[in-house]
């Protein structure tokens, strides 16, 4: 690798959002083959950060500045590192060394546009694909037309993210994990200078998750770039990152060695073990249960292969394995949002079993007002206020006080402090942090206190004291409502110290069920 070379430099950057500040004089240097990393709980500020460095609209600093540093050709434009008397390896042209302020630019300034296009992003819960084309056709749409190489590098970019046996495939038919790769190659396509990681595994099982960071760490170090990382997980920032800065409501508290800085952060970190309680009847019955696809372009895709369960009133149930497994098409097809091919699957409504393949009011309408559904990508009403989202947004017939009464008490079982709750109930999705935002689609579940919650991560992108309060949600909410949860989940310190039971599922089927610990050590030795 060559002699490492500044490439990024932020220097006392400053930024407020009505009146709040979420970077308070923040600055750090990256350079070439290295990854900064940013822990933080939830509103820490790393989330902005890294917009500002995208020059994302509306994420100027107040104060401060972030220089880009990059060999810049006169004739064609083009970028490339920052090595002095270089060509540029577009036209051949002398390139010349420059220090870029992205944020002293005019908007649609060519130097600008240009910078940006060496700027790549992967955003925490967005999988940006064209859904209705296949996962290649995506690759090829991230690349020059003009390109030449443009089909061997659309190849080689699935076989770095290992997704070559998902060439063909529809990109909605993937799991969130494939998604994952999917968007990270993309990204690549851009060849960039600089890269952007937002919580880019958060959601994601511990096999993918180490394949998506021990990649993106090879290309940084191969291709001499930097890269930027946001997480709440510690392991990732502290395997990743060759420096750490730790933040807390924008200020930064600790930077240094990334083992010594995530070690102090978890250090805050105390995770209640949860000491269970004794579960009613059946309330969810899964029998053979199938689920298969048919596609043009590949035939039959088996996403459910024959499942067989039981969830008991009161449990809280997990759903263990590998991205594409199966877990959220289970879980759909117990919300009847997906319809099974064969089998039963089943809700005891009062004393009534309620086919959920079954459509109309007779069928599934009779159990789908009282089961609750947290999605993975979920959405908020951005023109609406938090109360809004809480209460009339979501169709609640109820008196304005008593609804604002039920959303400050599901925003405090959710964790929000007493004291921020009024000034959350009238802010808008966009000025709250990614955390916060999850936080409230979770609290849209609960206020409707359903009979049955299934969460699809609900900790992806949480920070780990975050995930604490949202356990300790789950579990009064067990305990004092008699609600059954259904949780589909990589997270396995929230698996073992919520949950009741869990069954591993692998390739469609079942491999076991059982206490959490036992199967999460049974789907470990699998991997």
């Amino acid at each position: 690798m060559e002699e490492p070379v500044e490439l990024l430099t932020i220097e006392n950057v400053t930024k407020t959002f009505n009146g709040r500040t979420v970077l308070n004089n923040v600055s750090a240097r990256v350079s070439s083959g290295k990854v900064l990393g940013l822990i933080g709980k939830s509103a820490a500020g790393k989330s902005v950060l890294i917009h500002m460095i995208r020059g994302s609209e509306g994420y100027g600093p107040d104060s401060g500045r972030i220089l880009y540093h990059v060999n810049r050709c006169p004739k064609c434009g083009g970028m490339g590192l920052p090595v002095p008397g270089a060509a540029c390896a577009k036209c051949g042209a002398a390139a010349v060394t420059e220090s870029i302020d992205l944020w002293g630019l005019k908007e649609h300034d060519p130097v600008r546009d240009g910078l940006k296009g060496h700027i790549a992003i992967m955003i925490q819960r967005t999988f940006a694909l064209f859904g209705d084309r296949s996962v290649v056709e995506n690759i090829l749409e991230a690349l020059d037309p003009n390109d030449p190489r443009r089909v061997d590098k659309a190849v080689e970019l699935l076989e770095f993210v290992n997704m070559t046996h998902r060439a063909t495939h529809i990109a909605r038919d993937l799991s969130g994990g494939e998604k994952q790769r999917i968007v990270m190659a993309r990204q690549l396509a851009k060849e960039p200078l600089f890269f952007l990681a937002d919580e880019p595994t958060g959601t994601l099982d511990p096999y993918t998750s180490a394949l998506i960071h021990e990649r993106l760490v090879e290309y940084v170090r191969e291709h001499n770039i930097c890269m930027v990382l946001a997480s709440h997980w510690p392991e990732a920032v502290a395997a990743m990152s060759d420096h750490a800065l730790w933040l807390d409501a924008g200020s930064l508290v600790a930077e240094g060695d990334p083992r010594e800085v995530t070690d102090r952060f978890m250090a805050e970190y105390r995770f209640e073990k949860s000491a269970g309680k004794e579960a009613g009847e059946p309330l969810i019955s899964l029998e053979n249960a199938v689920k298969h696809y048919f596609s043009v372009s590949r035939g039959v895709v088996k996403a459910v292969d024959g499942i067989s369960l039981e969830i008991k009133e009161k449990e809280i149930f997990a759903l263990v394995g590998l991205s594409g497994a199966g877990k959220t098409t289970t879980s759909r097809m117990i919300a009847g949002m997906t319809p099974a091919t064969s089998g039963k699957v089943r809700v005891r409504i009062g004393d009534d079993w309620v086919d959920m393949s079954e459509a109309g009011l007779a069928g599934k309408g009779r159990a789908t007002p009282y089961i609750g559904f947290l999605h993975q990508e979920y959405t908020l009403y951005p023109f609406d206020t938090v109360l809004q989202n809480l209460s009339t947004s979501i169709g609640m017939k109820m008196p304005a006080e008593l609804a604002k009464m039920k959303a400050v008490q599901v925003l405090l079982s959710v964790g929000f402090p007493r004291k921020d709750v009024e000034k959350v109930l009238y802010a808008y999705p966009d000025s709250l942090s990614v955390g916060e935002c999850q936080r409230i689609a979770f609290a849209q579940v609960l206020i409707k206190e359903p009979k049955i919650i299934i969460l699809d991560e609900p900790t992806g992108t949480m920070d780990p004291i975050t995930k604490v309060i949202i356990a300790k949600s789950v579990l009064k909410a067990r305990d004092t409502l008699d609600e059954t949860f259904v949780v589909v989940s990589h997270d396995m310190d929230f698996i073992t110290n919520c949950c009741d039971r869990a069954a591993f599922i692998k390739n469609g089927k079942v491999v076991d069920i059982g206490p959490p610990d036992r199967i999460i050590g049974e789907f470990d030795r699998q991997q």
